[in-house]
């Protein structure tokens, strides 16, 4: 509150202390300069350098504290946007592309901070100053401000077509600016693809098109700007005129002095600028209002996973009950219909099914990322809604086929920067899997710096780093969704026994293709188009000869017919 007040002083001051100059000058001419006080006006210079020295102050300060209270306001309010983000479930993510969000969190904040440092503050101060010049201007010749305010109708006119032109055209540049985000931000991170298919050529025209039309939309806004400025030089230029026109016959007559005219060419000239930044702002608040438009419309997205649970406990045993549940991610289309299963605190159940069966959707739901449309999923005999989220998920270990490692040390991306983690418990958690091995001969050890997405590393490293950051959180329930599918056979024996030794005394579910890896499973379940069609033992399904079997003798077939 205090910098906005400071701010607002010290543009109160501006608007007093610019019509000073023009006013000391006219005394200076009327009073020193023609009757000859070398004296008096030498006393008249010390106070025009020392109004000069106290404007440049007020206003280095304005400037200054303006552009601070912005970026703060700005700062506070790209965090809540990501913040706010953070909270939104994964549906919003689904639709949303990557460079688009990105672009609401970063460019189009950016532009809000205009609204703060270049527009409104100085908007109020330019309407401040104008209207205290227009004070002056009347104090001194009502007849000389009428003919300085004659063009004023004509500006006003041709500001209100620039304002409305110009306010198209930056809505076409913010659109295009997040169109040009996401399809680089898009193409980069699939490089490799691109590479490998050889279509960097026609890639490359799709992006001198979108390219082409950013630059349109920019040419479109500098297109208004080339013919306001020079609109209003000319309507400035008229209204001197008639100053210089009207003021000289004044002083012919004796109407008026020369002090005075001279003072009003200085009014005219200190008028026109204010107005004239005051229509280059007016549209930069407008591109800032477009971009405000836009984060506010994500801040409106409504979005979230109800977190209304009240429970927080840390002692789940890991019991796990579906009970006639029906999922959908666009509330049409069901991809889990009408099942239930239970599995009991520490034992493992496998999930297998074809692609599209619903195997994963069975782990969306369980960690909550989407809300269930029928039914319930119960942990410890409790409906998973009446936990906290993060009660819920920091007992449920997830370990995902695509490992997601961040920029920054091996450490970092196993803790997640959390306090709590000890580095002893990660070294014990590495040695555990034996990836301490390739962690040891890192440069830097676990200081290692993991570029984006671990490009550094290969997918087997990957996959054992993000092993380490489940073991540490020590969840009681723990999912495998394919954790082992883009491992080498030397690599998944290491993860294979890590999770032997993890999975004792937890709960784990099991989503794999290899069938070969979940035959010790407490319990199989088969899924097919999100039906579950059977379940039970390995040793009990095979012996159904149904869907499982089925699968069973086709891959392990495949598997004979290569060898």
């Amino acid at each position: 509150m205090l910098p906005f007040l400071v701010t607002t002083v010290l543009a109160i001051s501006l608007a007093i202390l610019t019509p000073l100059r023009p006013h000391l000058i006219q005394i200076a001419v009327d009073d020193y300069i023609f009757v000859g006080d070398g004296a008096g006006l030498l006393q008249m210079i010390y106070w025009l350098f020392a109004l000069l020295i106290t404007t440049a102050v007020s206003r280095y300060c304005f400037i200054y504290m303006s552009g601070w209270l912005g970026q703060t306001i700005i700062k506070d309010l790209r965090v809540k946007v990501f913040e706010h983000m953070v909270a939104l479930r994964l549906r919003f993510f689904d639709q949303t592309p990557i460079g688009a969000a990105t672009t609401r969190t970063i460019n189009d904040v950016e532009a809000i901070n205009d609204i703060f440092a270049a527009g409104i503050i100085n908007i109020v101060a330019d309407v401040l100053t104008i209207l205290v010049i227009i004070a002056f201007m009347f104090s001194k010749s009502w007849s000389l401000t009428v003919v300085c305010l004659i063009t004023f109708p004509f500006f006003i006119y041709a500001t209100l077509l620039f304002k409305e032109g110009i306010k198209a055209s930056y809505q076409k540049v913010r659109t295009q600016v997040s169109r040009l985000n996401t399809f680089v931000q898009e193409h980069i991170s699939g490089m490799s693809v691109i590479q490998a298919f050889g279509a960097e050529e026609q890639e490359m025209q799709k992006f001198k098109d979108i390219n082409g039309l950013h630059r349109d939309a920019h040419i479109q806004s500098i297109w208004y700007y080339s013919i306001f400025f020079p609109a209003i030089e000319i309507i400035q230029a008229a209204g001197l005129g008639l100053l210089v026109w009207f003021g000289s016959t004044l002083v012919i007559k004796g109407g008026t002095s020369l002090g005075v005219l001279i003072a009003f060419i200085m009014y005219l000239s200190m008028l026109f600028r204010p107005l004239r930044q005051l229509a280059d702002k007016f549209n930069t608040l407008q591109m800032g209002l477009v971009a405000a438009g836009r984060v506010f419309e994500v801040l409106d997205r409504k979005e979230f996973i109800k977190d209304e649970g009240t429970i927080a406990k840390s002692d789940f045993k890991g019991d796990i009950d579906f009970e006639n549940v029906w999922f959908a991610y666009n509330e049409k289309d069901f991809v889990i219909k009408d099942v239930s299963f239970k599995v009991e605190a520490g034992k493992t159940l496998a999930i297998v099914g074809a692609t599209g069966a619903g195997k994963s959707s069975v782990i969306n739901i369980l960690n909550r990322f989407y809300p269930i449309q029928k039914g319930s999923i119960k942990v410890d005999g409790v409906d998973i809604r009446e936990y906290s989220l993060q009660c819920l998920r920091r007992n449920i270990g997830l370990v995902l086929q695509d490992v997601f490692l961040f920029s920054g040390s091996i450490m970092e991306n196993i803790t997640l920067r959390n306090p709590d983690i000890s580095k002893e418990k990660v070294e014990e958690a590495a040695r555990m899997i034996g990836a301490d091995q390739f962690i040891n001969k890192l440069p830097g050890k676990y200081d290692y710096e993991v570029m984006e997405r671990g490009a550094t590393l290969s997918m087997g490293q990957r996959q054992l780093i993000s092993f380490i950051r489940t073991m540490v959180y020590d969840p009681r329930i723990l999912i495998l969704d394919e954790a082992t599918s883009s491992i080498d056979t030397e690599t998944e024996e290491l993860v294979q026994e890590a999770v032997r030794r993890l999975i004792v005394g937890r709960t784990s579910i099991v989503i794999a293709h290899r069938l070969s890896t979940i035959q010790e499973a407490h319990q199989i379940m088969v899924l097919d188009k999100g039906e579950l069609m059977e379940m039970g033992s390995h040793d009990d399904l095979m012996e159904e000869k149904g869907l499982y079997r089925a699968l069973y003798d086709k891959q392990f077939g495949l598997t004979e017919s290569v060898a």
